[in-house]
């Protein structure tokens, strides 16, 4: 059975006429190395943490603004929620489409409530506490090209051409702010886009980003904002004592205009200031530890590592099944292949290196669980291919092959194949 809402009775949740209050007890364990008799012993004991949640009733208008707002995400994040919220449908060759929120965790999946007389019952997770409905946000942000969203959209052809047409007159006056720009930390072949960007020194350009936030507040009467990056991957931000390894020496380094703070730490930088959540969704090290540093001391949210919404998700469950069964991969070769901007930008090495170190990421502490199967040092071989293919647009290809060690010596391979169109 589904059902749609629900209220929790429990002496561990309370609820008031401004938020909902939850004692939840995290039973978990931990390990001692201890002398016992003169022998040192591993001792697992219980551990018990408690937290005490309080959530606002009160559901705030929030205000997204996105970083790379003009590209294949920002544009068509902007256009589903707008065809969302106005009901849009448009034909396809197969039928009359209507828009939905479908791979939504939020908005379309559905979580298990407790049984009545003997049935599962299920209810939406958007029902679990107050949330935002996605069809109330107001979108803004941030990109190195003046393009408006209509044009953008047109440009990035991840809509049918029907629905392009109904969404323009809501997008077309969609005009990003000028972004940061610094061709040092994405792929050389950006720059004929990069017509929309903020001048002057770094310092001056996290100015410019915490006067922009200020202004989106005001002019759109949001509650809340929150900065989502979906630009362009960077390259890897070295990591330099005296540079970036404190919250002191980032600041001191931004004042000096130190070359290699990236745009991303840039972004992320105003947004602490300014008591923004910024969250991240390219592979490079936008969280460098000075960043961390500066995020805890003044209590603001940062978050993200790659959207990780495709390939790397598939690989990320099926490792963990496969070594948590017992198998031994040995051997995962990845091969992607897609034509849109994010593609063109991948093509330049050092940003590839970024997305090859995310993939890669997501295999070793599923490596490092199993002693049984892995000696110290080892680990399958793992390759990562990225191609750009102009032909195929945003309609991205990927295809992996893990070959794994099995029983008695058996050898076993899956092959997928992947594509979004």
């Amino acid at each position: 059975m589904f059902i749609e809402n629900f209220k929790v009775e429990s002496p561990n949740v309370k609820y008031t006429e401004t938020e909902i209050q939850s004692v939840y007890n995290y039973e978990t364990t931990e390990l001692v190395h201890e002398n016992r008799n003169g022998t040192y012993q591993w001792i697992v004991k219980p551990k018990s943490v408690n937290y005490q949640f309080k959530t606002n009733t009160h559901v705030p208008k929030l205000g997204v603004m996105l970083v790379g707002w003009g590209g294949n995400n920002g544009s068509t994040l902007t256009g589903g929620v707008i065809a969302n919220r106005e009901g849009i449908s448009w034909a396809t060759k197969d039928k009359i489409q209507q828009a939905n929120y479908f791979g939504s965790l939020t908005q379309a999946s559905a979580i298990r409530v407790g049984s009545f007389q003997g049935e599962e019952i299920y209810a939406p997770f958007k029902s679990l506490l107050p949330m935002v409905n996605p069809d109330d946000i107001v979108f803004g942000g941030w990109d190195i090209s003046n393009m408006n969203l209509a044009d953008a959209m047109a440009r990035a052809k991840v809509f049918d051409i029907d629905l392009q047409k109904q969404l323009r007159p809501y997008m077309e006056s969609m005009v990003p702010l000028p972004g940061i720009y610094d061709p040092d930390f994405i792929a050389a072949n950006q720059e004929e886009r990069a017509n929309n960007v903020i001048k002057g020194t770094k310092q001056e350009q996290v100015q410019q980003i915490i006067k922009d936030i200020k202004a989106f507040k005001e002019a759109t009467k949001v509650d809340k904002v929150v900065v989502l990056w979906t630009a362009n991957t960077e390259r890897y931000s070295n990591l330099v004592v005296g540079l970036n390894d404190t919250m002191e020496n980032l600041l001191a380094a931004v004042d000096r205009n130190e070359a290699e703070i990236s745009p991303s730490t840039l972004y992320a930088i105003a947004c602490v200031m300014e008591n923004v959540p910024f969250i991240n969704g390219s592979p490079q090290n936008t969280f460098v530890p000075g960043l961390i540093d500066l995020a805890i001391a003044r209590n603001t949210l940062i978050g993200g590592d790659d959207f990780k919404s495709g390939q790397t998700k598939m690989k990320s469950v099926l490792v963990d099944f496969l070594v948590g069964a017992g198998i031994k991969p040995t051997s995962i070769v990845s091969y992607n292949h897609l034509g849109n901007n994010d593609g063109m930008n991948l093509s330049a090495p050092q940003t590839f290196r970024s997305k090859e170190i995310s993939k890669s990421n997501v295999v070793d502490d599923m490596v490092n669980s199993n002693a049984i199967l892995y000696e110290p040092g080892e680990h399958p071989d793992h390759v990562v291919v990225i191609k750009y293919v102009p032909y195929v647009g945003d309609s991205k290809r990927a295809m992996d092959e893990y070959t794994s060690e099995i029983f008695m010596g058996g050898k076993n391979t899956i092959v997928l194949h992947n594509t979004s169109f």
